[in-house]
């Protein structure tokens, strides 16, 4: 092959890789980096080109798999090679090897897999934290079974004792397989919008109207600030009067005994960040607060500031998860300001109509 038809390939191969939509780098017969399109140069940086192979990619199999295509004609796949520095990203990169004019070559196409590999290990630890959360009750369940079945017997008080315990653990189970049920209804419809006009006026007072027996029985006493006038929003009912009740029974559970919650509904005409009308409306309790650095992850799912404290209190872990994706398919967002000592305060912002 003549010089004008080798630079003719090369060019076409050029060519080829500057329109691909994910990275790719050209290896000469000279193992260096002969090209590399714009993806690829975002990815290992502009210095990559001219270099040998194993100083720009360090990884070791995936230079073993370009080593095997240059010496041996044989194509490979590099599984889950990372690339980057604090935002690391993970890639499979697929090797080719190709015929140049100067002698045997390879194409390296980098497919990034950061987001499914992501998604896939959100998925184990949420199978492992469900098997957590279901093994407790389950074994305390397992274990007085077989006391009541021997040495308690006979024994009145030790198994009514018992008893109260395992009605206690099956209903923990049963609330949990409730909101998880509930968590995957609400991921299921996150991309469709509810079209219900609602009033959260009338929501707000039935949910503090379901609880109040709860606040009472706590020394909580609730209040609502911010009128009575109706508040119209676009929404599904039944999941916004779950977001309100779950909201205010965990400020009640942790607001303090003989502490105030607040309810207050605001309207905003013109939200800068809603683009229009919207309605607030904010829970704040006067309890113990929470660390600001525990914020950011309170709704992610079994994510608990005291484990201890939450489960004595009944609580799944999954409350704040099931409110972020309602808030998030009524096209709102849920705003978490709290500090120790200073009580907390959880408010749902809605677009208003």
């Amino acid at each position: 092959m003549g010089i004008v038809e080798g630079i003719m390939v090369e060019t076409r191969i050029g060519t080829v890789l500057e329109a691909a939509p994910i990275p790719m780098v050209l290896i000469g017969a000279d193992a260096r980096i002969a090209q590399a399109n714009p993806h690829a140069v975002m990815l290992m940086g502009p210095d990559m080109v001219g270099r040998h192979h194993a100083f720009a990619m360090r990884q070791a199999g995936l230079v073993a798999a370009i080593e095997a295509a240059l010496n041996d004609a044989k194509p490979g796949v590099v599984a889950q090679v990372p690339f980057g520095g604090s935002h690391e990203t993970l890639h499979r990169v697929t090797v080719t090897p190709i015929v140049l004019p100067a002698g045997p070559g390879a194409v390296c196409a980098f497919e990034d897999m950061t987001e499914q590999e992501q998604i896939s290990q959100i998925r184990r630890d949420f199978v492992a934290n469900v098997s957590h959360e279901l093994r407790t009750p389950l074994t305390a369940l397992i274990g007085f079974i077989e006391t009541l079945r021997g040495a308690a017997r006979d024994d009145p008080a030790a198994r009514d004792r018992f008893l109260t315990i395992m009605d206690r653990e099956a209903n923990r189970m049963n609330r949990l397989v409730q909101d998880l049920l509930s968590l995957s209804r609400v991921e299921s419809e996150e991309r469709r919008r509810p079209t219900e006009q609602v009033d959260v006026t009338s929501l707000v007072g039935m949910a503090i109207a379901a609880l109040r027996p709860m606040a009472d029985d706590a020394g909580v006493r609730l209040e609502v600030t911010g009128g009575t006038d109706p508040l119209y929003v676009q929404a599904d009912p039944d999941q916004l009067m779950q977001v309100f009740d779950n909201l205010i029974e965990n400020a009640v559970k942790y607001g303090g005994a003989g502490k105030v919650v607040t309810i207050a509904l605001d309207h905003d005409a013109n939200d800068a960040f809603m683009r229009g009308p919207s309605i607030r409306v904010t829970v704040i309790d006067r309890g113990e607060g929470i660390d600001p650095v525990h914020i950011p992850r309170l709704t992610e799912r079994f994510y608990r500031v005291d484990n201890h404290r939450s489960r004595e209190k009944g609580g799944t872990g999954l409350g704040l998860a099931i409110v972020k994706h309602i808030v998030n398919r009524h096209r709102g967002r849920l705003k978490i300001e709290s500090s120790p000592g200073q009580g907390s305060r959880f408010s749902v912002v809605l677009p208003g109509t």
